[in-house]
Parts: C-alpha cells; structure tokens; sequence
C-alpha cells in the first residue's frame, strides 16, 4: 500500500502512543516517494506464489503427520476491489498463534506450550470469483509487553501479495463479541467507523457439521469501503 491512498477515516496512523511500538518504528519527517525499480515493479514469481491444497490446511502437518490441537474452523471471504469485482490469482498468506496462543517462532517464550503438529501458516490462491478458503484452528490470546496486563485478542494475520511486491497488504482478522478488543491497542488504532472490517462473521453455511464452524472474512483492496492495513510490514511476533 502506498502513502498516497491512506485514508485516514480507513487506516491507522504511524504513530499511535497506546502502541508502543509505533513510538519507536513510525516515521519523524514526511514519506518520500522513490521511483520504482524492476524489484517492485515485478510479482512476487512462481516460486512463492504457487501452492497446492496442503498449503491451505493449517490443521494437518505434512511433516508429522499429525493434526493440530484445538477448534477447527474454516476461514473463507473474497478479495474486490473498490467497485466489489473479485480479484482472481492474489497470493493470500495467514499466520497465527496455536491455540494455546503460542507462536512457532524463537521469539515467542511465554509459557504457553508448542503444537508439534501445528506450524501456524498457510497460503493460497483466490479464484475465479475472488474467493480464498483456510482450514485453520482458533488461535489463542496470549500476553505480551506493551502495557500493564496486556494481552493479544485472538487473530489471524492476512497478507495478500498483487501484481507487484510493491502491491503488499497486511492485516489482521478478528472474532466476534471478543471482550480482549476494548483493550486492544492495535485494533484501537484503526479509525472506529473502519474496525469491524476486521471482525469476522460467523457463518453458518460455511460450518460444516461435526466437522469445523465457519468464518467468512471479506478482504476490499482500495476505496473507501477499504479493509485497514498494518502501515508498515511485521513479522508475526514482533507485530504482535
């Protein structure tokens, strides 16, 4: 996302001082624009933009050949742009916490324990009709420094690569009635009228029966009706 189309009524400030993270990472002097070189000009290739139906299962472990602990669930939306026309072949990548809200990730020390079958990331391709579809468990909260008993809601990380490495969005989904959001400072520094784009719904008719419930998270690129972005790239436990 560029500097150029952060609506204020729409995405988070740089500096927001309830996060404080942003004390130290936001920028002091106005942005420059650079001119753009072949690296940005260009996607993000074959290598990283092909995957399969394994890469969607967060529950199963190739590698193991185990399955993650906790509440299966189905994450699904459609990614449009500003006039709601599906956006086919966009890389969407997710990463999470396990259930217990632990990372897989040498940053993440607290105690709560590791899911060996449970790497906690995924990606896919949208489709024709721009929709993306995840087999998933539900993350855990889990605490973290930012403020006297300060602890994450339970989240997904979004990032969906367009034509372009330069054409990268990152976010974050929410759950419903999730009391942890009142005290959130990340989810606070989204504009209020903009928040509960990035709550999902519970959907029935994704739920399948004795099997997992389901979530539907739409993704709108640009416009007004615009999903909020992360105004800087994270990595998973630095962002928190």
């Amino acid at each position: 996302m560029t500097t150029a189309r952060r609506d204020p009524a729409t995405y988070p400030p740089y500096f927001y001082e309830a996060y404080r993270s942003t004390v130290r990472r936001s920028p002091r002097q106005p942005p420059v624009r650079l001119p753009a070189t072949l690296s940005e000009l260009t996607g993000p290739g074959p290598a990283v933009s092909l995957s399969s139906d394994e890469d969607a299962d967060l529950t199963r472990n190739m590698g193991t050949g185990g399955e993650a602990i906790g509440e299966r669930m189905i994450v699904t939306g459609r990614v449009t742009d500003d006039r709601d026309d599906p956006v086919a072949g966009t890389l969407v990548e997710v990463w999470q916490a396990n259930a217990a809200g632990r990372y897989r990730h040498k940053v993440d020390q607290h105690g709560a324990p590791l899911d060996p079958n449970f790497l906690g990331w995924g990606r896919c391709l949208t489709d024709a009709d721009g929709v993306y579809r995840f087999v998933t468990i539900r993350p855990g909260a889990y605490p973290w420094e930012n403020h006297p008993n300060a602890w994450r809601p339970p989240h997904i990380h979004f990032s969906l690569f367009g034509p372009a490495w330069g054409a990268r969005l990152i976010t974050q989904m929410f759950f419903p009635g999730d009391p942890l959001l009142a005290f959130d400072p990340i989810f606070n520094a989204v504009p209020e009228a903009a928040r509960e784009r990035l709550v999902a719904r519970y959907a029935h008719d994704v739920t399948q029966a004795g099997y997992a419930l389901g979530y539907r998270f739409d993704i709108v690129l640009v416009g007004p009706g615009a999903t909020p972005a992360e105004p800087f790239e994270t990595s998973a436990r630095e962002g928190r």
